[in-house]
């Protein structure tokens, strides 16, 4: 049986899936009902002092897409599946979301009491300056939060003043702290390890990526209501940069470490694990398919495990860091194809532009054949095949 529970900085989860903060983090029904999905623990929306005027249109979805998804319901205290069906699911979405529009007074009287009901972990999200964290971290601290997570999203790309932040938080709580790095801090090896000396107790990788502009080109105007139309990019398109800082995070500090950015399946959380992560926050996909993506991923994450004869997120965590090597590889390596998996299907050989991967064989004997005198070692086939049927042989 595989054990889903995760410890990160002495907060006990009931799985490594979280919510991020953000629009289904907004209050204390949006986390309620995260807590009856199956979520692992609650994150909630960041607050500030002054609430958010935030800008119409918030949200645009890019790159629409289908995904077969299993469609869940409860019944009589069980998870039962319904249906098999096409969700809709975007590559990336762009936001000009800002912290909460609710005053943080109406958190501390209301929002994290019900949120607390749960019987859930709750971290709560603040910002952003110095000033503002050791005002709202003490008060976040008496509401009875288990942590509290400071964003670091419009502060800047230079860490050096970035630290005076995560000092005064220090200065200020003695529950458990973790930083929400913008993907465009310089000098992240560094900055992380200066955050730990510090005394933060978990990293948090990462937030949003921009600004970016989308243009209706119907309408030959911006898509969202920001400054110049301007917006962040999250959700799917940026998961490889959130594993980038998730290992790099891993590989230089001891701290535990949150990765959060385009988890919509299992297979995506069991990435951000190998790369040294405790647990997952979603938050572009909870916005697209409902708090039902919480328990989905967690079910996924434990079906996976189990497939491949693990006991629990620890086994597999940061696994593929001794893998990472500094120097690049220049060794050819030509992929093989397994014709016992095969369908094919011509993907591989209509993807190949170098000609060295075609579709042979008789009717109903038919697999790809690599050409290995044409074959650069590219890689697009290995990675394009829906049925891992081409892969590179061992190294």
């Amino acid at each position: 049986m595989v054990d889903l529970t995760v410890e990160v900085a002495g907060i006990r989860f009931r799985n490594p899936v979280l919510t991020a903060a953000g629009p289904p983090s907004q209050n204390a029904a949006a986390l309620l009902a995260a807590a009856r999905a199956g979520v692992g623990g609650l994150v909630a929306k960041t607050i500030s002092v002054e609430p958010a005027k935030v800008p119409r249109p918030t949200m645009v979805v890019l790159d629409r897409g289908f995904t077969d998804f299993d469609v869940f319901y409860a019944a009589g205290g069980r998870i039962v599946r319904r249906t098999r069906t096409k969700l809709f699911m975007p590559r990336g979405l762009l936001n000009t979301e800002l912290w909460s529009d609710l005053p943080y007074q109406r958190w501390l009287d209301v929002e994290y009491r019900l949120a607390k009901s749960s019987g859930l972990p709750l971290i709560a999200s603040i910002g952003y300056t110095a000033e503002e964290v050791s005002f709202l971290g003490k008060k976040v601290q008496e509401a009875g939060v288990d942590g509290i997570e400071f964003s670091l999203h419009y502060v800047g790309i230079d860490y050096k003043p970035i630290l005076e932040i995560a000092k005064a938080l220090r200065e200020a709580v003695d529950i458990p702290i973790f930083a929400k790095l913008s993907p465009h801090i310089l000098n992240l090896p560094e900055f992380a390890k200066e955050l730990e000396k510090i005394g933060v107790d978990g990293i948090v990788a990462v937030n949003s990526l921009g600004p970016t502009l989308h243009i209706d080109i119907e309408e030959g105007r911006p898509m969202l209501g920001g400054k110049y139309g301007y917006g962040w990019l999250s959700g799917p398109a940026i998961k490889p940069l959130g594993v980038r800082v998730v290992a790099e995070v891993a590989r230089n500090t001891n701290l535990p470490v949150i990765g959060v950015g385009g988890v919509t399946k299992g297979e995506d959380a069991i990435e951000y694990f190998m790369a040294g992560a405790s647990a997952v926050q979603i938050c572009t996909g909870a916005i697209i398919e409902g708090p039902g993506i919480y328990g989905r991923v967690a079910r996924e994450i434990g079906k996976w495990l189990e497939e491949h004869g693990y006991d629990s997120v620890e086994d597999i965590r940061g696994i593929a860091l001794k893998h990472m090597r500094e120097e690049p590889n220049y060794e050819v390596r030509n992929p093989v194809v397994d014709p016992e998996k095969c369908t094919a299907c011509g993907i591989c050989e209509q993807a190949c532009r170098y000609n060295a991967i075609r579709i042979e064989g008789e009717s109903g004997k038919k697999t790809a054949v690599v050409d290995q005198y044409a074959c650069y070692g590219c890689g697009v086939c290995v990675s394009i095949c829906p049925v891992r049927a081409v892969t590179f042989p061992p190294s």
